[in-house]
């Protein structure tokens, strides 16, 4: 047992993919290995991945895997033996295919295979090499890397002295130069991708202290990289140490000062980087007049700059710049990106000065020469589909509230007003320089151009706030315009896809529809919005022309947001049983939901809680089986069994009190009362016989049955809490 080291040094990798192609190859060659049985219990894995390289460090590796013991069928024992017992012509070709004779037809052993017997043989399968169980390890793993896009290029094979010059296709992320294998000190002979291994690397482009680099062995492989290649070979490594740089750098560089925070970029710097140096610039402070959302994306994206905030979280006009080289004096390295940074923030002024010289109000007329969907027509249609949804938004929310006085209607009128006039601009900004450079800040610079025309905030925020939450955990728009006008923008957009069957598939999802019913739930639900799911998409559906439906939209797109929520109350802890109980009843009002969860896990901790659910389903089922046979009421003359009048009576006292405490919206409370039931339903079903001969009898229990199922199943469908 020796620790194993593969390496693949390769052109530079494509940085937003470089985490996961390293914990990919090192993952894949671990369960490779194992599966060939050459890892021991205690084998660690360890991922290494640079801007240059990809490896994997195994521990306990053994040389040869074990021996293993292999019954292999052979044929059904009618065929294999004749009617004396010998072994027939077939049985013995079938061992000389196995490298077996005649010898070993006493040693067969016999073993039932379905409704025969058959004969198997024992055999001992020699363990696989580690030279045999890394290439087939390392070819896997190659095939199944997450490569974003495979490159193709010509590798050199032969010599012209070997009179066989020619070229080999490879197919790859990126040309491969160099391919290391070491077991302990020792090299594996395997191939891949045209390579040979070997024990050579190569360290840092321009600081590494020798070239190549000789790996003396397995273990050391980090560390030598470190010392002699000036490499930090460890992805985690390296994203730890450039976040304690930032974060030193800027700490040094005034009280309060932080880096901004952002993952992503922050593991796309480390895989631009081989041996981080943080250093700190600055740009004129002039340019901070424009919005700092610009700025920041303009140092993100173009330059992979950590911009710094003071303590208030403001933009200062610093920046933190992670280079790859660590040169004595940096002053050459801090001028050099300033300077380049410079036309960058320039751009975006000009964007900014040039785009406050237009109204919204003037750009509106453009949105319909901007195409939105080839089916679904202009941005300039969207806008006025988005309008006229908001505006039914605001209708029902109007008649979803009581009491509704005259005051609450100037309320409704004004908020319907705000919402137009939001509708109607909310995409304008689509048309400014700004968001033509930087697409990312739609909405935010219609907020920032609508204060500079003394739009009142309220329309602003709600025009900056429409395309919120725009990912999981955003936040939600701010004020109720922004609520309605963000609703029915996303309302929009599912309903308009859905109509013409641009559904996701999969994993592919092109127009983000997933995040998009997400927003419509998180809406309904955060904002516990008091209206129905259905009545909102017939509205949704209601704006759109006849040419835009062209397939079912209400039953597909309900079904779509019931499993979204699904998914997403799972994530948040609700079990599987508490989800499908709530959900099966297709609540249309989601801002229910909450409260009917809690009030099911709430009863599901009672003791009556798992008989109730049993019984429940037991209710349901003989339902289903009677087809219909139910009376339309429980005639009490009928309640010939003493538990029968008991359970009818039990109904009688506790399902008023459940309905009024269910109406008041106290739903653990409703359940609770139910509870009760729990001592008349055992009794009924320990001494009633539902389908009695008599067809009176029967239907009237039939009828008590179905009224006790509808008591029972109007905060969630209990039946789904049963084991």
């Amino acid at each position: 047992m020796k620790t194993l080291l593969v390496e693949l040094f390769v052109e530079e990798l494509p940085p937003k993919a470089l985490k996961k192609l390293g914990e990919a190859f090192a993952a894949g060659l671990a369960a490779g290995l194992k599966a060939q049985g050459l890892l021991g219990e205690a084998s660690v894995v360890t991922p290494f991945a640079s801007p240059r390289r990809l490896a994997a460090q195994v521990s306990a590796v053994a040389s040869k895997a074990a021996d293993r013991s292999v019954l292999q069928k052979l044929m059904p024992v009618a065929v294999a033996l004749d009617a004396a017992g010998q072994p027939t012509p077939a049985l013995l070709k079938k061992l000389a295919a196995l490298g077996a004779d005649a010898a070993v037809v006493p040693s067969l052993k016999r073993a039932p295979d379905g409704k025969a017997e058959a004969l198997f043989l024992d055999s001992l399968v020699p363990g696989a090499t580690l030279a045999e169980g890394l290439q087939k390890a390392l070819a896997e793993t190659l095939a199944k890397l997450p490569i974003p896009k495979v490159m193709s290029y010509q590798l050199e094979t032969g010599t012209e002295a070997d009179f066989r010059p020619g070229w080999t296709t490879v197919h790859f992320v990126r040309p491969a130069h160099g391919l290391v294998a070491l077991h302990g000190d020792a090299v594996v002979p395997v191939t891949a991708l045209g390579l040979q291994a070997g024990r050579f690397t190569h360290g840092h482009r321009f600081e590494a202290a020798v070239s190549p680099v000789v790996l003396h062995d397995a273990d050391r492989y980090a560390q030598q990289l470190a010392d002699e290649g000036a490499v930090i070979a460890s992805f985690a490594e390296r994203r730890a140490e450039i976040a304690r740089q930032l974060a030193a750098v800027a700490a040094s560089a005034g009280a309060g000062l932080k880096p901004i925070d952002d993952d992503a970029l922050l593991d796309e710097v480390t895989a631009l980087v081989e041996r981080p140096n943080v250093l700190l610039c600055q740009f004129e402070p002039e340019f901070l007049a424009v919005p700092p959302e610009c700025l920041i994306l303009t140092m993100k994206a173009n330059q992979k700059y950590f911009p710094l905030l003071d303590a208030a979280g403001k933009l200062t006009h610093r920046f933190l710049v992670v280079s790859n080289i660590r040169p004595a004096d940096a002053s050459a390295v801090v001028g050099g990106n300033e300077r380049v940074v410079r036309p960058r923030l320039a751009d975006a002024k000009f964007f900014f000065d040039q785009d406050r010289k237009k109204t919204l109000e003037s750009r509106v007329a453009g949105l319909a020469k901007v195409v939105y969907h080839g089916k679904l027509g202009s941005q300039g249609e969207r806008a006025e589909r988005v309008r006229a949804i908001a505006h039914a938004i605001v209708n029902q929310l109007r008649e979803h509230t009581l009491p509704y006085t005259v005051e609450a209607k100037d309320e409704f009128d004004m908020l319907d007003h705000k919402v137009q006039q939001a509708a109607r601009l909310a995409k304008t900004d689509l048309l400014t320089d700004m968001v033509g450079e930087f697409p990312e800040l739609q909405g935010i610079m219609g907020g920032y151009y609508a204060r500079h025309e003394g739009l009142r905030d309220g329309v602003a925020i709600a025009i900056e706030d429409h395309y919120k939450p725009r990912f999981a955990g955003d936040a939600l728009p701010r004020n109720h315009t922004g609520t309605v006008l963000a609703l029915a923008d996303k309302l929009e957009t599912l309903v308009g896809l859905f109509g013409i069957g641009a559904l996701p598939t999969g994993d592919k999802d092109p127009f983000a529809l997933r995040r998009h019913a997400l927003g419509v739930i998180r809406i309904l639900i955060e904002k516990n919005l008091p209206l129905q799911l259905d009545e909102l998409i017939a509205a949704a559906q209601g704006v759109f022309a006849p040419e835009h439906q062209s397939v079912p939209v209400a039953e597909p797109l309900a079904g779509f947001l019931a499993d979204r929520l699904a998914v997403a109350l799972r994530e948040q802890g609700y079990s599987a049983q508490e989800v499908d109980a709530v959900l099966a009843l297709r609540p249309t009002r989601l801002g229910e939901v909450p409260r009917r969860l809690a009030a099911v896990r709430a009863f599901a901790a009672l003791p009556e809680a798992a008989p109730l659910a049993a019984a429940n389903k037991r209710v349901g089922n003989i339902l289903k089986k009677s087809e219909g046979g139910a009376a339309a009421k429980v005639d009490v003359a009928l309640l010939v069994e003493p538990a029968e009048a008991a359970l009818q009576a039990a109904l009688a006292s506790l399902a008023p009190v459940a309905d009024a405490v269910f109406e008041s919206g106290d739903y653990a409370a409703s359940l609770q009362v139910l509870a009760g039931l729990k001592a008349p339903v055992d009794a009924f079903f320990d001494g009633v016989m539902v389908n009695a001969d008599d067809p009176a009898l029967r239907a009237n229990r039939l009828a008590l049955l179905a009224a006790l199922h509808a008591a029972m199943n109007r905060v969630a469908d209990l039946a789904r809490l049963a084991a």
